[in-house]
């Protein structure tokens, strides 16, 4: 039964996928929170962001629908279920890995738009701030 190992593989490449972005990721995402927030719960929003990483990643990258095509008949008649060849592993390897990459991908750059909107309102108010105390001390 060919499946359970690959399901494993899989699972196992995601994960390291995912661990590898994360650690790529981690000083940008926390200092991008922690301008935009500037609180402790900035830390807290960060391990979520972490979190959504491995989750998006994962799911991604390990396509159920796929690898059920190596136990499951097709609908139609006398159709046999696909053999799990060392070319088809390969293949399913790879495409575990750009699934993953991609899914994390759209997944941050979601989150960058985000802060980039963020960022832009944090610093029109300190901007209107600064200019309200020039004001206000007699300049």
């Amino acid at each position: 039964m060919p499946f359970i190992p690959l399901l494993g593989i899989t699972f196992l490449i995601s994960f390291a996928v995912c661990f590898v972005v994360v650690r790529m990721f981690r000083t940008p995402i926390e200092s991008i929170l922690h301008r935009i927030i500037a609180d402790t719960i900035s830390r807290a929003w960060a391990k979520y962001l972490r979190f959504a990483i491995y989750v998006t990643g994962i799911s991604s990258g390990v396509n159920l629908r796929k690898i059920e095509q190596y136990v499951t008949a097709p609908q139609y008649k006398d159709a046999k279920i696909v053999e799990l060849t060392s070319s088809r592993w390969v293949l399913e390897i790879y495409r575990t890995i750009i699934q993953t990459l991609q899914g994390i991908a759209w997944m941050l750059l979601v989150f960058f738009v985000f802060a980039l909107i963020a960022f832009v309102i944090v610093r029109v108010f300190e901007l209107a701030r600064r200019q309200r105390a020039g004001d206000g001390n007699g300049e």
